[in-house]
């Protein structure tokens, strides 16, 4: 216990914290925009491969910081570009798709790193965003990508509740029959909603080459895009809680890393790595069962269809 009071006392473990969110919040956002369209995008694993190795990729070449993250973003949205083609345009299987596009991005990013240094063993670094270094707790000690995650998710809630596009985008992933009686093209309005979201994706991938370390090694993402899937159905398909639930894994994720740390040998250190996955797990069952999901979620839709 003592040890327990002693890490959470410590500014550095919420330091941790919020950096090991970052990513989760911008690939949950991502989700959410286009679960929230209808369609389910489990391509974000890859995605955020792509985009942690295309960013890097740029900034190593000599790009600047946050032109490194536009191309990671840039690079996202043509995968969801090609996932909206096949789910919304083909009316094609949206568990497969997903799955195909993390494939291919996975491997086309390993590939692309392995034709780019034939011959280096060690990952090329590049010098990642500095801290922002402002005289507040915690979030000074962020970078500028964290900044931007935090800010997106008043900026997403507003725009999904306050705009006429957000409600589109609601009532296309709800009832697109209505939303097409209203004159609303569902097709455009799910592929932009699914492009916009996979660039969060791609830039959810950029946060770990460009932020959180300074080089891109294989299974970096680590099961991250499949963590922020699961989120959004714990946020209940909405932005503020999607960020707490970003934040609540993201805690039990450092405090494990601390307790590894700070243990005395008597648990299998197997045990603390699952601590963060099985917490979130019972959190989502329990919040899950009074989820209201879109409810033309996963529904192929064509024009003129009842």
């Amino acid at each position: 216990m003592t040890e327990l009071l002693d890490i959470l006392a410590n500014p550095a473990f919420w330091v941790a914290v919020l950096r090991i969110a970052t990513p989760l919040i911008f690939g949950t956002l991502g989700v959410l925009l286009c679960e929230r369209a209808g369609v389910l995008n489990l391509g974000i694993e890859g995605i955020m491969v792509a985009g942690a190795f295309t960013g890097w990729l740029a900034v190593y070449q000599g790009a600047p910081l946050w032109v490194g993250v536009a191309v990671a973003a840039g690079v996202g949205a043509v995968f969801g570009l090609l996932h909206a083609w096949l789910t919304v345009g083909l009316a094609l299987s949206q568990h497969v798709s997903g799955l195909g596009i993390t494939l291919l991005a996975t491997a086309l990013s390993y590939y692309g790193y392995r034709v780019s240094f034939p011959k280096v063993n060690t990952p090329p670094t590049v010098t990642p965003f500095a801290p922002l270094g402002w005289p507040i707790p915690v979030l000074g000690a962020q970078t500028a990508l964290t900044l931007f995650a935090l800010l997106l998710v008043p900026l997403i809630a507003w725009w999904l509740y306050r705009t006429p596009l957000g409600l589109a985008v609601r009532m296309v992933g709800e009832n697109p029959q209505a939303a097409e009686g209203q004159g609303i093209s569902v097709a455009a309005t799910r592929t932009g909603a699914i492009v916009a979201g996979s660039a969060l994706m791609g830039v959810a991938g950029a946060f770990l080459t460009l932020s959180a370390f300074n080089a891109f090694f294989f299974n970096m993402v680590n099961g991250r895009g499949w963590i922020c899937v699961a989120l959004v159905v714990f946020a209940s398909w909405r932005p503020g809680k999607a960020l707490l639930g970003a934040l609540l894994f993201a805690f039990f994720d450092a405090l494990q890393l601390r307790l590894q740390q700070a243990g005395d040998a008597v648990l299998p250190y197997q045990l603390y790595l699952m601590l963060p996955y099985v917490l979130s797990i019972l959190a989502l069952v329990l919040v899950a069962r009074k989820a209201s999901y879109p409810q033309a979620l996963m529904k192929p839709y064509r024009k003129g269809e009842r």
